[in-house]
């Protein structure tokens, strides 16, 4: 088998592929694979015979765009310069190359966050199920949240389209007013001001003051907190930022 027919893939099957893998990195670890052990004088030989295939390709329209071929030609060049520069008779290495243990470590941490994100994804998933069998069973009311549940909302809101889902902000709205679970934790608390819509924020925000108002009222003797907050969010802001002005003021 050629040089030539050992590098390049069949052209349908690059086209098949060429959403699912990176040209250009085959090509430079090919060149790798094919340099390890060579000796400088090796290499060159080597590099002519890419720049050769390279002046060749470019004389053919279907080829011309090669992204392949480009990075195995600049990796060759790569290459020779690195051996030029290092002691007589040096043999390269991909183990010894800077470069290249640079590229693994880069994949390693790519793959290990890439790992990392569909753990994730895993985890809000589920619980975006447990709080829906929770609200189909009407025992939402009585959960503590858990840290990331922002994101379970968001992943149930997903699912319905966009659109709100009012139980489940009005759950969180009720439990981030009255630090529930891990919104004991002011820094919680802090967080799910960068998490939670505007809207859900102003509810919880005016549950909060009128629970200062009247301590033992239940969640359906507040629910109009909710209508208000769904009427004008902004306003129920406002009502709730007053509340707190004026609580202050009477302390």
């Amino acid at each position: 088998m050629s040089r030539r027919s050992a590098r390049r893939p069949l052209a349908a099957r690059a086209a098949a592929f060429r959403e699912l893998v990176d040209p250009a990195r085959i090509g430079r670890r090919s060149v790798r694979r094919r340099a390890k052990g060579m000796i400088a004088a090796e290499v060159a030989a080597a590099l002519e015979d890419a720049r050769f295939f390279a002046r060749q390709d470019f004389q053919q329209d279907h080829l011309a765009d090669d992204e392949r071929g480009r990075a195995e030609l600049a990796e060759w060049e790569r290459i020779e310069q690195l051996l030029a520069a290092a002691v007589p008779n040096t043999v390269y290495d991909p183990d010894a190359d800077g470069v290249v243990q640079a590229e693994l470590a880069a994949d390693a941490a790519s793959a290990a966050a890439r790992e990392a994100e569909l753990r994730e994804a895993a985890r809000i998933a589920a619980r975006a199920d447990e709080l829906q069998a929770l609200r189909e069973q009407g025992t939402l009311e009585h959960t503590e949240p858990r840290e990331g549940d922002e994101a379970a909302r968001d992943e149930l809101t997903r699912r319905a389209g966009g659109y709100v889902q009012a139980d489940i902000d009005g759950w969180l709205a009720h439990t981030l007013a009255a630090h529930l679970g891990h919104y004991r934790d002011p820094s919680a608390r802090q967080a799910a001001a960068g998490l939670l819509p505007p809207p859900l924020l102003a509810h919880a925000a005016l549950l909060a003051e009128l629970a200062h108002l009247a301590p033992h009222a239940g969640v359906g003797q507040l629910a109009f907190a909710a209508r208000l907050t769904t009427a004008d969010p902004e306003a129920a802001g406002d009502l709730a930022a007053f509340l707190t002005r004026a609580r202050s003021d009477a302390s």
